[in-house]
């Protein structure tokens, strides 16, 4: 063999070599492309929320002016919104609860599929006072979660995680439906990922509070406010008050948003938010006015669509 041959055998090995590569580099590239990014939340329609807040306040006038533990309208608020997530697809619950003389609700719905040992919650009370209709505490977080839930459905997602909802009866006489729910869990809560509790997110005179439980939760939160270039705090009236004190005592990591309550809005946060420096963040707070006219709908779109957010990447 000479050596012009052997040269022009080298030659082509080393062309071989790098078409090869050049084959194998563009697939890498093309795979790369092609790799599922996660899907973005939809936006969520303010005007669908309100109008499950205008049905809310129907069902409080038709029985006698709440939606309280024990009352017709309590039950009436359960089976409208059983009635949404199970012509929605969702796998339905109410269990049962004995409080202070009256039986309880709690409605869970569970969307199919997602590892179940991965189970991302978002919750909601939905009973109201004696005294009133209980539109922004806590229709509006009750409504949040359930339009967040149809759009779930409604986008068909695949979640990794396991999506699940929940509203919770008797918040208003200290948690009782979820700390209920809890207790039942048993060796299952370790099975809970993350619990989101929405109460009050349409306050009148708003501010945008982050709970501050865990940093993962908490971040989640603040990096989707922070991208709208709305100013957050960090979540202090409501410590202990709602039903994520019930998750959190059982050792399950929680997250959630708030709008305020009977607090006054202090003149740094109306320079941040808006609204009335020295008035109560929701001066109808537990109150007869606490009516679908006692809430902002910019704080309740925003909320709304931080929920969606959350649920969207915790979940995926």
């Amino acid at each position: 063999m000479t050596r012009s041959v052997r040269t022009r055998r080298v030659v082509l090995a080393a062309g071989a070599c790098t078409a090869v590569a050049a084959l194998l580099g563009t697939a890498a590239v093309a795979q790369a492309t092609s790799a599922p990014t996660p899907l973005a939340a939809p936006d969520i329609p303010v005007a669908n929320v309100k109008g499950h807040l205008d049905k809310l306040q129907s069902i409080a006038d038709d029985n006698g002016g709440n939606r309280a533990h024990g009352q017709p309208g309590y039950k009436a608020s359960v089976d409208y919104i059983k009635g949404k997530l199970d012509a929605a697809g969702f796998t339905t619950e109410v269990q049962e609860f004995d409080s202070g003389g009256a039986k309880g609700y709690n409605l869970v719905a569970d969307w199919p599929g997602g590892d179940e040992s991965k189970t991302v919650m978002a919750g909601a009370h939905l009973d109201s006072v004696q005294e009133g209709p209980g539109i922004n505490d806590n229709g509006s977080g009750s409504a949040g979660i359930l339009e967040v839930a149809l759009a779930v459905a409604k986008a068909d997602l695949k979640p990794t995680k396991h999506l699940r909802f929940g509203w919770w009866g008797d918040e208003e006489d200290g948690m009782v439906g979820s700390q209920n729910y809890v207790e039942k869990l048993g060796a299952d809560k370790s099975k809970v990922d993350s619990y989101l509790n929405f109460d009050m997110i349409g306050s009148p005179n708003p501010g945008y509070f982050v709970y501050d439980d865990d940093t993962r939760l908490e971040k989640v939160f603040k990096d989707w406010f922070a991208k709208k270039d709305i100013a957050t705090e960090i979540e202090t009236e409501g410590d202990g008050r709602s039903d994520h004190a019930s998750f959190k005592d059982a050792g399950i990591p929680v997250g959630g948003l708030f709008s305020g309550a009977d607090y006054k809005k202090t003149e740094k946060q109306a320079k941040a938010w808006g609204g009335e420096a020295g008035k109560a963040f929701d001066a109808c707070y537990h109150q007869s006015c606490d009516t679908s006219k006692n809430i902002d709908d910019k704080a309740l779109d925003n909320n709304t669509d931080a929920i969606a957010n959350a649920l969207w990447e915790l979940s995926s």
